[in-house]
């Protein structure tokens, strides 16, 4: 069986070599950066250093136990995501949840502060598969198989938009429809609920002024003004400047004020300013490999949910990562997602490595079959 298992040992060296890019990354953007008087190049690196550790350690632990305990866990992991949500929409909760550029998305407890809408991604992928492996075949009728999960999930999903997090509550909801697919969900069904949101969507974008600017600007950006395309334009700016090799760790020019959140929201630009094409090249080889080998271990898992799981992390971190590069690119209209294990912030790069964990434990536990004896 040990020589089956070469994929979770291989997964386990990607994830550690995208966490050490990550955190050479963040110093290179934000080593010039400084925030009211103090430089934060080191502080930056060496808080995001402080999360990978303990990410690290979670995500060993999770690799060793029997992912089959995550189907027991899933209402529990969604209720606390929704209450985490729930936080910053409450009055009086200003103190846990204190506004950061605009929006509510933090919730400070105390010895860490957690982004929940990031913590939601994992929760609605545990508790969607444990859904569609336990409805079976049924998952492919409407009232047994999507129905539920749009009870279920348009509230949660409804937190994240009203935080306002539009990018994210589509990207929690594409997830959960990557996982009811896999299962057998009809394609007539999503065809019909996408007929249902466009008309919602299309308000939710035409509610907010930066958001309708972002997309006009996406579908005719030689129209827009300068001001709304100016992130694109500068990442692109970015990536053109690196060339084949780059202009070295520390030294790009865009993060100096012409990009904003270049650790973060645009850290793809910044590794293909200071890293060049090889370093782009490295960080798509690097999430092609992962997950390759992430679908590789959903399709050899022992029982419907180890399949379900695996697929829906795999997603969870491809999806994640081809949404945030797309942006960089300008083949997606601007919006806040991070790059699994590389961009700034201790939730996304938290819940990465879980991910990786519990897709690791899925791969170990292969061929045990349904009952757990292997």
């Amino acid at each position: 069986m040990s020589d089956a298992r070469w994929e979770t040992r291989l997964l386990a060296v990607l994830a550690a070599v995208l966490v050490v890019f990550g955190l050479a990354a963040v110093y290179g953007a934000s080593s010039l950066l400084t925030i009211s008087g103090g430089e934060v190049g080191s502080s930056f690196a060496l808080k995001q250093a402080l999360g990978a550790a303990v990410g690290g350690l979670v995500a060993m632990a999770l690799a060793r136990t029997d992912y089959r305990q995550w189907q027991r866990a899933a209402w529990p992991v969604l209720a606390a995501a929704t209450l985490l949500l729930l936080i910053p929409l409450l009055p009086g909760t200003d103190r846990l949840a204190p506004a950061i550029n605009g929006a509510r998305r933090w919730v400070n407890l105390g010895f860490v502060t957690a982004q929940p809408s990031e913590l939601a991604k994992f929760a609605v992928v545990v508790w969607t598969a444990m859904l569609a492996a336990k409805k079976g075949e049924r998952i492919r009728t409407f009232r047994y198989g999507l129905l539920p999960c749009i009870v279920v999930l348009t509230p949660l999903v409804a937190l994240i938009f009203f935080e306002p997090n539009l990018s994210m509550a589509l990207l929690v909801a594409l997830l959960a429809g990557v996982v009811l697919f896999t299962a057998g969900a009809r394609i007539g069904h999503f065809l019909a609920l996408g007929v249902v949101a466009t008309p919602l969507l299309f308000g939710a974008v035409a509610s907010a002024q930066y958001r309708l600017a972002r997309v006009v600007t996406f579908l005719n950006p030689g129209s827009a003004p300068a001001e709304a395309t100016w992130q694109v334009h500068q990442s692109l700016v970015g990536i053109g400047a690196g060339r084949l090799f780059g202009v070295g760790l520390g030294h790009g020019q865009q993060k100096l004020g012409y990009l904003p959140y270049a650790y973060s929201d645009f850290i793809f630009s910044t590794i293909g300013e200071e890293w060049g094409f090889l370093g782009v090249l490295a960080i798509l080889v690097l999430f092609g490999t992962f997950v390759w080998l992430g679908f590789r271990i959903a399709r050899s898992a022992g029982d419907p949910f180890g399949q379900l799981l695996a697929t829906g992390l795999t997603a969870l971190i491809g999806v994640t990562a081809a949404l945030h590069i797309g942006v960089s690119l300008a083949l997606l209209p601007a919006t806040g997602i991070t790059l699994p294990f590389i961009s700034y912030g201790r939730s996304s790069l938290f819940v990465a490595l879980v991910a990786t964990g519990v897709l690791i434990s899925v791969g170990q536990g292969r061929g045990a079959g349904r009952d757990g004896h292997g």
